[in-house]
């Protein structure tokens, strides 16, 4: 989109929707009368929205019976061997409790330790074994069904670029709706603040985008 484009009414609604939150959070440390509308949990803002920002940018998620404090400083290096049979074609260990994804390559020579973000609530928490089946540069992002029932002034279509929820990269797994992506909006990092995907900072899915291939094993503990 040019400097002289104006945006469509529909990413208007979007967009104004971020400062319609802003202005929520900004009267006190807990946006109280805020409640995402899809998952019920009341919503927290840890900074003010960026102007151009997604509605999200910025809002943590509470949920009120889990620990939501920030965790990226209990990451340790562990074995693989506990969690994969084999490192055929890399693997990738997401841990939702510390929030952290490690990666180990094919030939077990190169490992990487990742802060991420992780998915606020368990009902939008899927785990198990999946593995990676597309890899995108420049992602764009549209809502699922169920995001789009829930809030229908969103847009259909974000496409790539700085207000894209997915950052600069994703992986793709194999079940539905599912991502490991980067996201513009550090302040996620760390924390519950997802809808169900794994995000990691745009420099991290950077390396992970080239480090893993189709067909990475992924495991989501």
């Amino acid at each position: 989109m040019s400097a002289n484009t104006p945006p469509d009414p529909s990413r208007r609604r979007f967009l104004a929707s971020s400062v319609a939150l802003g202005a929520a959070g900004l009267a006190g440390p807990v946006a109280a009368q805020a409640v995402d509308p899809w998952t019920g949990q009341m919503l927290r803002r840890i900074l003010p929205a960026a102007a151009g920002a997604t509605p999200d940018a910025g809002v943590v998620q509470v949920d009120a019976a889990q620990d939501n404090r920030r965790n990226v400083s209990s990451f340790r290096m562990h074995d693989w061997r506990p969690y994969f049979s084999t490192l055929k074609n890399g693997a990738i260990l997401v841990d939702l409790t510390s929030r952290a994804l490690s990666f180990w390559s094919e030939d077990g020579s190169d490992f990487r330790l990742f802060p991420t973000s992780v998915p606020v609530s368990p009902d939008l928490t899927r785990t198990g074994r999946t593995e990676i089946i597309k890899k995108v540069e420049g992602p764009s992002w549209a809502p699922t069904p169920e995001m789009k029932k829930r809030n229908p002034e969103w847009p259909d279509f974000v496409p790539p670029g700085p207000d894209n929820p997915m950052g600069t990269h994703a992986l793709w797994l194999s079940w539905q709706y599912y991502r490991i992506h980067g996201t513009h909006d550090t302040r996620k990092i760390g924390r519950k603040s997802s809808n169900g995907c794994i995000g990691l900072y745009n420099e991290h899915i950077v390396q992970l985008y080239n480090l893993t291939k189709v067909g990475t094993q992924v495991l989501i503990m």
